[in-house]
């Protein structure tokens, strides 16, 4: 049986990450984010795309935190089978909103964890978000406030990209960077007491 005394890794620097799972009660023991290429393999689907990137991320921390539980995640922003970038410079933020703009897509997030025992489980969100068609204006007031810079997709959905949303199907914290439903249920299969004093 694995001791509940377990420390939880988040293997991701995202700040936001963070503090979803602290809105369901988990506060990670540490944080420590793998350091991978995360440039999409040949033809390689956004879905899975977003799933080997997360186990990749648990895997390569896993190995230096072996009695751990180890989180990891992946958000992948996808017009078709195109996987859009994460958004870097603003010629990037650009990019990515002229192609969103007025049209559906859709947003991955896979989650992986490794238990201490070295048990791998596995989930992807999939939610599809619709934007309005954006002006020149909207446009050049996005870039220009920087919120899309180093953003999946080039925006940020907890920001003021919130306004451009028409229609969101699937998880609202998936697209945000953890779907929490699934981030919960995982841990909690796992044997992981969210509720205990960490």
């Amino acid at each position: 049986m694995i001791s509940e005394q377990a420390k939880l890794i988040l293997a991701s620097a995202s700040p936001r990450r963070l503090a979803l799972l602290a809105q369901i009660g988990i506060v990670p023991d540490a944080v420590r984010a793998a350091d991978l290429d995360e440039a999409p393999l040949k033809l390689e689907l956004p879905r899975v795309h977003a799933i080997r990137l997360a186990h990749e991320k648990a895997q390569a921390v896993a190995e230096l935190e072996p009695q751990a539980f180890v989180l990891a995640a992946d958000t992948v922003v996808a017009a078709g089978r195109r996987i859009l970038p994460k958004a870097e410079t603003e010629a990037d933020v650009r990019q990515c909103l002229d192609i969103l703009s007025g049209r559906a897509h859709r947003v991955y997030t896979a989650i992986c964890l490794i238990d201490p025992a070295g048990i791998v489980r596995e989930r992807v969100s999939e939610t599809r978000v619709s934007f309005k068609r954006l002006s020149a204006a909207e446009l050049n007031a996005y870039i220009a406030g920087g919120e899309g810079q180093g953003k999946a997709g080039g925006y940020a959905i907890q920001g003021s990209a919130a306004a451009f949303v028409r229609l969101l199907n699937g998880s609202y914290s998936g697209v945000v960077g953890l779907p929490l439903f699934e981030a919960g249920t995982l841990l909690a299969s796992a044997g992981f007491a969210a509720s205990a004093p960490r």
